[in-house]
């Protein structure tokens, strides 16, 4: 009797956050983002606790719209047993729902970190210096370019007969050098397709191009369409560099110019310094106490590793030889500190740099440091730096509409894939990803 009642309670809640299509030897590892989230809220939900203060990391992530009523209605129903919850979330509904919100800014970074406005999401359309309120109560019109028309005429990628995990024979039609949108509920087989099939079938086949060995589709009978592809690139919010020694000026790929600067000015010639002097990532010009990271791990017993500033370069990266090499009176370590913001107006003279940090600028990421170390960045910042090298990419003669599509010299196009590249992201930088979004297709790539 107590078992039964216990089991009904549980299930209840899987069918209450609206995963009753879930059987119960479904594996873990083929679970989406959004189905997961639910199930952990389920968890919490069946505990019935009261007095906790749940505190909540973006839980619409991967929700479609109407899921997001159901997750807001079982929350409810968590804060109705007395208890706290602490969402931190950029979803419309959500803040439309709370009652108190408390929007931190004005910026991001180093503009950031003071609290805007607080109150009911009424009181913060009411408060001009407000970012929130302002998307609140003007929200964001679309399309924010014309859509590009779809005929007869238009290349397209057809997939046959697909058949993995809740796909069940279809048979897709992709029109390229288009932006191209797969939707539906959570758990429909959105990244499946994108991810497992498409984007894993045509990266085969391009390989096989070059290596002339055909291998079996998988998940699909076949995949036609796919010859003026050069290359398929999947763009999501995996990690740009492991080691504290990567930034996104050495991704993006034009700190090389800037060492090439330093290695011109008359000071370094004198000296005999080439661009090698200027990289923190080989020996001779680097700090050699913090081989060059700006920052020293410290190991202690039975506790986490403990990482303090370098105390012989305090953070620069360089010997001081290096850094007594002046450009526009900074050395290469101020370099490194700028922000992006900062960074365009110095360099606004030369043009591969300054392209490069516009485009950063473009994307929201302005209030980054140079010389940011990549592990210290979201997974949001990360992906939009990956977007950022990839609009590098096609640039000709400063003109993106009239690039060259792919890499330099090729005259195939490229197609990009991305799963749910608005995690995370705020209204206002929504609007600068899709936008950055349509350069890579008027640059005669595929975004999908």
């Amino acid at each position: 009797r107590d078992v039964l009642a216990e089991l009904h309670s549980r299930l209840g809640f899987l069918q209450q956050v609206g995963l009753d299509y879930l059987t119960l030897d479904r594996a873990a590892p083929t679970l989406s983002g959004g189905e997961a989230q639910r199930i952990r809220l389920a968890a919490q939900l069946g505990s019935n606790l009261q007095g906790v203060c749940y505190i909540l990391d973006e839980p619409t992530i991967g929700l479609h719209p109407r899921e997001n009523s159901i997750l807001l209605d079982a929350l409810q129903q968590l804060e109705a047993r007395v208890n706290t919850l602490v969402v931190v979330e950029n979803d419309e509904d959500t803040i439309r729902r709370a009652n108190h919100v408390i929007d931190l800014g004005p910026g991001a970074g180093k503009l950031g970190g003071q609290v805007i406005a607080s109150g009911t999401a009424a009181e913060l359309m009411r408060q001009p210096q407000s970012v929130t309120g302002r998307f609140l109560a003007q929200p964001l019109r679309l399309p924010l370019h014309p859509p590009r028309a779809v005929d007869k005429r238009t290349p397209r990628l057809i997939i046959e007969d697909t058949r993995l995990h809740n796909l069940k024979n279809l048979d897709v039609r992709l029109p390229l050098q288009r932006l191209v949108v797969i939707t539906g509920v959570s758990g429909s087989g959105k990244s499946t397709l994108a991810r497992d099939v498409l984007h894993a079938n045509l990266a085969q086949q391009i390989a096989a191009r070059r290596t002339k060995k055909q291998r079996p589709l998988a998940g699909c009978a076949a995949l036609h369409g796919g010859d003026g592809i050069g290359r398929v690139l999947e763009v999501d919010q995996t990690p740009i560099g492991k080691t504290p020694r990567s930034c996104p000026a050495t991704y993006v790929g034009f700190w090389d110019a800037i060492r090439r600067l330093f290695a011109a000015t008359t000071e370094a010639r004198m000296r005999g310094y080439t661009a090698s002097r200027f990289s923190f990532n080989t020996k001779g010009g680097r700090c050699e106490a913090c081989d060059g990271q700006g920052i020293r791990k410290i190991e202690m017993s039975f506790l986490p590793d403990v990482r303090v500033t370098c105390e012989v370069c305090a953070g620069a990266r360089f010997n001081s030889e290096t850094l007594a090499v002046r450009f526009k009176n900074k050395s290469i370590g101020d370099v490194l500190a700028m922000d992006i913001d900062e960074a365009a107006d110095f360099f606004s003279a030369h043009a591969a740099v300054h392209h490069a940090l516009t485009l950063l600028q473009d994307v929201g990421l302005g209030y980054l440091a140079l010389g940011q170390q990549s592990p210290t960045l979201s997974g949001g910042e990360a992906q939009r730096i990956k977007l950022v090298a990839e609009l590098s990419k096609v640039r000709a003669d400063g003109n993106d509409a009239a690039a060259r599509p792919g890499r330099a010299g090729s005259n195939k196009h490229s197609l990009y894939v991305l799963d749910e590249p608005t995690v995370g992201l705020h209204m206002a930088d929504v609007e600068k990803l899709i936008r950055v979004l349509h350069r890579l297709v008027d640059a005669g790539n595929t975004v999908v």
